[in-house]
């Protein structure tokens, strides 16, 4: 959604209190002693490492394909692409490039040149061609970006061959903004938190033919909006630093800000502050549930999640394990919410060996059974498939296979560790563990209820607002 970038150029870099840098030179803000330490910390590298002197350019100008990424219509990568920015960083000072919807870039560009979408996108989506806008399909933030950029230098789009990196955010990131700033008025509306993202949604998209504006002045609200956001925080910045400076942390570790950098160095510190959406490879177990909202417009923000993953002992010597996605779809049929169609992957360590599914479809409101894929990403196990829900209505998406040798023997030895993986761009899915290892745990983190210790369960409730990482020491 272009709406969202205007004000992306605002938040990202304005929290930083480096966008507003311009600005309060220009009002001769630069004589504020904290802004001079802001400056001074990032001219001298005492921030972050370094990284953010290089990703703002003052070594040397960056340049940077910046991806809204709609949570509300989730995809592998974070969300759908339906805007996108070019933006120059030369000291901190940003100069837009270019600022549209990813569909135009789709629609112009000279299609000469082979791009075959992966067999879901064909399958669900019908279409035959792999555009930019459908480009993150990999869960790992920095293998979608990388054919993100593929797809954008196919495209001809701007600058394209000077990107340095690609940041992608979710809308999460600009209500969060307004918690911190409060509501804005913008041609006597208010939008706050709770409205923000639905509101101005249905400004752009429908409020404007309403209002009797045709498609080109549909243009000055986000202009007006823009501006009103940039004015409450041109003010609010400096005097929140430390708030906007905390979300920012929070939304990185959340994934609600990615960072993907073609400079190995730059690149190698983003994965170790753990900015980059990556998709990890531990030793132990691993797992990583992933939808792909097929055409079900924006129906991601009502719909619940529960995530069930569980395992036994066989007479097989073999344990059998279940990941079950529990779905509720809490809306109906509107505008912007309808059935929800996705088409749903797990990732577990290679080795696991698919035993069956239950709750997989053809197509919607299918009886039929719907096929199976497999592969292999990242050096992980994935199994793939489709279902849809209808508005009002539950659902489960069921997949049983055997753990990996490599984690049965981890349990055989006593030292069992599982990381569960946060999808990009969700908010707070809920996630239970119950894991019965046929022999009695000792010690456990997190820690289980004093009910439930010193038994062949480790059963824990939790949700995936982050990565969660259990580790259960063993006894025979």
């Amino acid at each position: 959604m272009r709406k969202y970038i205007f004000i992306f150029l605002v938040t990202v870099f304005g929290v930083g209190a480096l966008l507003f840098w311009k600005w309060s030179k220009a009002e001769g803000g630069l004589k504020s002693v904290v802004v001079q330490k802001v400056v001074e910390k990032i001219a001298s590298n005492q921030v972050s490492d370094g990284v953010i002197s290089k990703l703002l350019g003052f070594e040397t100008p960056a340049t940077y394909l910046i991806l809204f990424l709609n949570n509300t219509e989730i995809r592998p990568g974070g969300g759908f692409i339906g805007a996108y920015s070019v933006v120059r960083m030369d000291k901190g000072i940003p100069q837009i490039l270019k600022v549209e919807g990813t569909e135009i870039l789709d629609n112009l560009s000279i299609q000469d040149f082979e791009s075959v979408p992966p067999e879901p996108l064909q399958k669900y989506l019908f279409i035959k061609r792999w555009n930019f806008r459908d480009s993150n399909w990999s869960p790992d933030f920095a293998v979608s970006s990388a054919k993100s950029l593929d797809l954008f230098k196919k495209e001809r789009g701007v600058a394209a061959n000077e990107i340095t990196g690609v940041i992608g955010i979710t809308p999460t990131l600009l209500e969060e903004i307004l918690k911190i700033s409060g509501p804005i008025t913008v041609n006597g509306q208010e939008f706050n938190a709770s409205n923000f993202t639905e509101k101005l949604e249905y400004e752009v998209e429908f409020g404007f033919a309403e209002k009797g504006l045709d498609f080109d002045e549909r243009k000055k609200i986000l202009s007006d909006m823009s501006h009103a956001f940039m004015a409450r925080l041109r003010a609010d910045a400096f005097k929140h630093w430390s708030s906007y400076f905390a979300l920012v942390q929070r939304l990185l570790s959340e994934k609600h800000i990615l960072a993907y950098s073609t400079n190995p160095e730059v690149q190698k510190i983003l994965l170790a502050k753990d900015w980059a959406g990556e998709m990890k490879n531990p030793s132990g177990d691993f797992l990583l549930w992933v939808d792909a909202n097929m055409a079900a417009l924006k129906t991601d923000k009502v719909m619940e999640r529960e995530l069930v993953y569980s395992f036994a002992p066989t007479s097989s010597d073999k344990y059998m394990a279940t990941a079950k996605m529990k779905y509720a779809n809490k809306g109906s049929f509107t505008k912007f919410t309808s059935r929800y169609r996705t088409y749903a992957r797990v990732y577990v360590p290679q080795g696991s060996q698919f035993i069956s599914v239950v709750g997989s479809m053809k197509a919607d409101r299918s009886a039929e059974p719907g096929l199976v894929d497999q592969g292999v990403e990242n050096g992980r196990q994935w199994f793939g498939t489709f279902i849809s829900i209808e508005p009002g209505k539950t659902g489960e998406l069921v997949w049983q296979f055997y753990l990996a040798p490599s984690v049965v023997d981890n349990i055989k030895n006593n030292n069992y560790n599982l990381l569960v993986q946060k999808q990009l761009g969700t908010i707070a899915d809920k996630l239970t563990l119950d894991l019965n290892f046929g022999k009695n745990t000792v010690e456990t983190t997190p820690n289980e209820t004093l009910d439930d210790v010193f038994n062949q369960k480790y059963i824990y409730k939790t949700d995936l607002t982050v990565d969660r990482a259990v580790e259960v020491k063993l006894t025979n």
